[in-house]
């Protein structure tokens, strides 16, 4: 029966101190994290055994790549385990975290009211999420105003008021000035 290799030890990897002193350690592992890569390096220390003898051990630590570790010339580290963050989805890297759709009407004394963002902070709990249209809807009775805290002034007013007003002038084919 053959035995089987032994696992190959961790390559070599310069390991930084905070003191600024190089020594040189292994590196186990690596794991990316928002903004930064964290390397899993293996240090060689002394330790106390029970019966009061010195012996060798390795003391275990992750460490801020590159800021605490430097590569070996020469040295290969394909085969260091490595876990990567999964990519984001394109459109959420562009455009950012998705808001919930709709919109809800904060009825207020004599037939007014604010239009808000379902998830606006001054949005009434528990009040009814309209669709766009039956927003825009109320957008239009008299008394009625778009809440400029949560944007539904800026995402609205364009809908409501045609996406040429404000660049008035004769150029844009509008005879209101701007």
């Amino acid at each position: 029966m053959a035995d089987t290799p032994p696992e190959p030890d961790p390559p070599p990897i310069t390991v930084v101190l905070p003191d600024g002193q190089e020594v040189t350690g292994r590196l186990q592992e690596r794991q990316q994290v928002p903004g930064a890569w964290l390397y899993k390096v293996a240090v060689p220390a002394w330790q106390n055994t029970p019966d009061g003898r010195v012996e060798p051990s390795w003391y275990v630590v992750w460490v801020k790549a590159p800021d605490h570790v430097k590569p070996v010339p020469g040295v290969s580290y394909d085969d260091v385990p490595t876990t990567r963050l999964p990519p984001p989805p394109t459109e959420r890297e562009i455009l950012g975290p998705r808001r919930p759709s709709g919109w809800v009407l904060q009825k207020l004394e004599r037939g007014r009211g604010i239009i808000h963002a379902v998830d606006c902070k001054e949005a009434p709990a528990g009040a009814r999420v309209l669709a766009l249209d039956k927003a825009l809807d109320a957008a239009e009775h008299p008394g009625t105003r778009l809440c400029s805290l949560c944007g539904a002034a800026a995402e609205l007013d364009p809908v409501l008021k045609g996406f040429e007003h404000g660049f008035g002038g004769a150029e844009n084919g509008s005879r209101d000035p701007s």
